[in-house]
């Protein structure tokens, strides 16, 4: 029963988060082109749990380019109108559209020149009248018997920002360097800003193989490693290729002898590769555009000298730098 319950709310709002995909229209379009083109900070504010998610929201904004700052509507009422200027856009949440204390605020942020954006499920409502843009995140029910306490709304209020933020990352082309240079601090941080030498794998446990191997040894060394690839090697260990666990799948789809195979057979031949000396960063960017998660480093000759995972950057266990 329990566990009924639960999927039934997830369902809620999963369904709920789906159903504002019709719902994009010019709007967000209109909204997206308003903040690149802004050279103000795009000022959120709602009340209660609304208040809630605009915070995250803002935070959102600031993690990934976009220069942003919480507003709360009485606080503002009583002084803190004076963080805001006339460049700024004020966007406004609320699920009713009737939330007194942020409607109460809303002349006096006209009066300062800034634009004015409603994320609400009543587009009808005062809050959606008063606004220059409405983006209409409205859900049909709320999660749970009572449908009172905002859930699957909320959420749609938060997927929205989500939207809004990523679709603004990709739009002003902001890059890993950048997410570097605000994330200084914590785990991911760390490896952004180091090198891939620091963090790559190296020395006797890299998993690796020569060009005449049998597939079966093949798939040993693959286990033995433990990252899902194994590197191939030629003469003057040289990197030449590269077998991955999708490599081997592929195959056996293909209903081919795996076994009875060696890996050049089977081998990506000329693999992306990263300098070791290469910030962390241009690896990181390199495997989510290419959507891989090994990547063998080699110096200037194409010899051998470390790989490294995805894992190895975005923080998998605890964070620590090679040999050390």
């Amino acid at each position: 029963m329990i566990i009924e319950k639960a999927i039934e709310v997830l369902k809620t709002e999963a369904q709920g988060i789906l159903k504002l995909i019709d719902r994009l229209d010019e709007n967000f379009n209109e909204l997206v082109d308003l903040i690149y083109n802004s050279k103000g900070r795009v000022i959120v504010s709602g009340i209660g749990k609304s208040g809630i998610v605009a915070r995250k929201i803002v935070a959102t904004l600031n993690s990934t380019g976009t220069r942003s700052l919480f507003l709360h509507p009485v606080e503002a009422m009583h002084g803190d109108l004076g963080q805001v200027s006339n460049d700024d856009i004020f966007l406004a949440l609320s699920n009713s559209g009737e939330t007194d204390e942020l409607n109460l605020l809303l002349p006096r942020i006209r009066s300062m020149g800034c634009k004015i954006v409603a994320f609400t499920g009543n587009t009808h409502s005062t809050l959606a009248e008063y606004s220059d843009i409405v983006i209409d995140v409205g859900v049909e029910c709320e999660a749970g018997p009572l449908g009172l306490a905002p859930t699957a709304s909320t959420t749609a209020q938060l997927a929205m920002g989500d939207a809004l933020a990523v679709v603004l990352l990709e739009k002003k082309n902001f890059k890993m360097s950048d997410f570097k240079k605000i994330h200084p601090g914590g785990s991911l941080g760390q490896r952004l800003a180091s090198k891939v030498k620091d963090i790559m794998l190296s020395g006797e446990g890299l998993p690796i193989v020569p060009e005449k191997t049998p597939m079966k040894e093949a798939i040993q060394e693959i286990n033995r490693g433990g990252l899902g690839a194994a590197m191939v090697e030629g003469s003057g260990h040289i990197l030449t290729g590269i077998i991955t666990d999708g490599d081997i799948r592929r195959m056996v789809a293909a209903n081919r002898p795996v076994v009875e195979l060696t890996v050049e057979d089977i081998m990506t031949k000329q693999p992306r590769t990263v300098d070791p000396e290469a910030p962390a960063y241009d690896a990181l960017y390199m495997m989510e555009k290419h959507q891989i998660t090994v990547l063998p480093a080699v110096n200037a000759r194409g010899e051998i000298q470390g790989i490294l995972h995805l894992h190895d950057i975005l923080g998998k266990g605890q964070f620590k730098f090679n040999n050390t």
